[in-house]
């Protein structure tokens, strides 16, 4: 097993890496209605410009198994996984009581086939962390996840299951530590909120901050019990460009893995944060926005590559394709081949854009202060905290269809009697596991409390927790505490919006 810090079995920076590459032809076509900003056609349109650049053949491009109810379980409550694989266009003027409680309708709409798409996105990242954990890529990338704002009990932002979570949980079967790293112009509210409260998982999230979705990030905000500074929050003002955007993630992320040394790692790279994003006003070139992929790949650690945000679909898939040369080590011409969405691209057909003249309102000052601040909260962590030993969890096996040589078909039977391939036996049980004490009763006070003011049903939640400990016994079932304790300023009976209808 690895203590963390560990080098990849190909070798050093320069030198090229295996990668999975997760793909579902069908992921393009759900649509979350007229109007909306969010558009999974930007994944197709990715996957166009990856093969017509030539990238796939450099790659094992993979379809994911769709995530079963019990994969999504592992975090999720069983009466909100209910509720998504039952929910319909058709339905849901019936089931209003229901919408409300779990924050769907406004910017999370009921759309067709929206369980599928759910499974299938978060398939991909729960398949990308199995093939790290096996080894048998360097780099795993499922542009169809990264949905950050999940919560265990509602969907917010877009997203309606947190596949990064599950994604991580798997990675935990395998790594003792694993550090989430999310350069979304979002906070990454969701994945900080699962893990707020452990030393395992180490969330480090760039994003606008201030009168901005979803109101979570303060600088303040450091994690909580054994989670205490294990949550970095880099609050950003608009404007950011890439000079200054580096000036900060460099460090503070070179000091986060010489301290944590994660066993795995966990991108999000939400292109919302590029310039000219449709709900962003950052000023990231897509160059910019990819040096950030570079320099983790530089530290020769499992690295799981998701998507996010991206409204400005063009420059998504723009952004992606990059991205996915600079995991390969491979640099793609700025030149675009003609593919069947070359229109997006005019007039210039280039593969990058230049970022605009706005304003940069990120002072030298401010920058200064924040990157003190951040490597001053790094300095007060023990180095790369251990755990006792304790049995693991069994693997999840999710097998996929490897492009290559399917013809999209087949599909597996999960449930059949078939053997799983060498690739998918259950790996040797030889991870530390931590095992958590019961907190305080001043942190049940505040649980209590939180849960409340969700208006979450207690007695659902114990027993839906209680299952997920089985796969990852880390205080998952107290995520409201810092919301309650510093966060109070949003009322969560009143969801704010992403994308505030007109």
């Amino acid at each position: 097993m690895d203590t963390g810090g560990n080098s990849l079995p190909s070798g050093a920076d320069g030198v090229k890496r295996k990668v999975s590459y997760f793909y579902d032809p069908e992921v393009g076509n759900y649509y979350y209605g007229q109007g909306h900003p969010m558009k999974p056609h930007r994944i197709r349109m990715t996957h166009a410009l990856l093969a017509h650049y030539g990238l796939l053949q450099h790659m094992q491009v993979l379809k994911p198994f769709p995530a079963r109810d019990r994969d999504l379980c592992r975090f999720h409550a069983d009466d909100y996984v209910s509720f998504l694989r039952g929910i319909t266009p058709e339905t849901q003027q019936d089931q209003l009581r229901q919408l409300k409680r779990f924050n769907v309708g406004e910017d999370c709409p009921v759309f067709d086939g929206l369980y599928s798409f759910c499974q299938t996105y978060a398939g991909g990242s729960v398949g990308g962390a199995v093939k790290l954990n096996h080894g048998l890529c360097d780099i795993a990338v499922n542009w169809a996840g990264g949905l950050h704002h999940a919560k265990k009990c509602e969907a917010s932002g877009f997203c309606y299951v947190n596949d990064i979570v599950l994604a991580i949980l798997e990675l935990l079967k395998q790594h003792e530590r694993v550090l989430y790293v999310d350069i979304d112009i979002h906070h990454g509210d969701g994945v900080e909120e699962a893990f707020y409260t452990t030393d395992r998982v180490m969330t480090v999230s760039f994003h606008k901050f201030g009168d901005y979705f979803p109101g979570t990030g303060d600088i303040r905000d450091t994690g909580f019990g054994k989670g205490k500074y294990y949550s970095l929050n880099v609050p950003l003002d608009d404007g950011i460009d890439d000079e200054s955007y580096h000036f900060l993630f460099k460090p503070i992320i070179g000091k986060v893995m010489e301290v944590f040394r994660p066993g795995a790692v966990v991108l999000q790279c939400g292109a919302d944060s590029l310039s000219g994003d449709r709900l962003g006003c950052f000023n990231l070139s897509i160059k910019g926005h990819a040096e950030c992929v570079r320099y983790m790949r530089s530290f020769n650690v499992p690295l799981l590559l998701l998507g996010g945000g991206g409204y400005t679909i063009r420059n998504v898939a723009r952004c992606w394709c990059y991205e996915t040369g600079v995991a390969l080590g491979i640099e793609v011409d700025d030149k675009m081949p003609q593919h069947e969405y070359y229109e997006y691209f005019g007039p210039d057909y280039t593969l990058h854009v230049a970022p605009s003249n706005m304003e940069n309102k990120n002072s030298h000052q401010l920058l200064d202060e924040i990157r003190a601040k951040l490597l001053d909260n790094l300095s007060k962590l023990r180095h790369a905290p251990s755990v006792q030993f304790q049995e693991r969890p069994p693997d999840t096996e999710l097998p996929e269809a490897d492009e290559d040589h399917d013809d999209g078909d087949e599909r597996w039977d999960p449930e059949s009697d078939m053997e799983v391939d060498e690739e998918r036996k259950p790996l040797p049980s030889r991870v530390k596991r931590e095992i958590v004490e019961p907190e305080a009763k001043d942190s049940d006070d505040k649980k209590g409390v939180a849960e409340h003011s969700r208006g979450f049903d207690t007695a659902a939640e114990e027993t839906a927790c209680s299952k997920a400990s089985d796969v990852c016994p880390m205080p998952i079932d107290e995520p409201n505490v810092k919301v309650e304790q510093e966060n109070s300023n949003k009322p969560f009976d009143q969801p704010v919006q992403m994308y505030p209808k007109p």
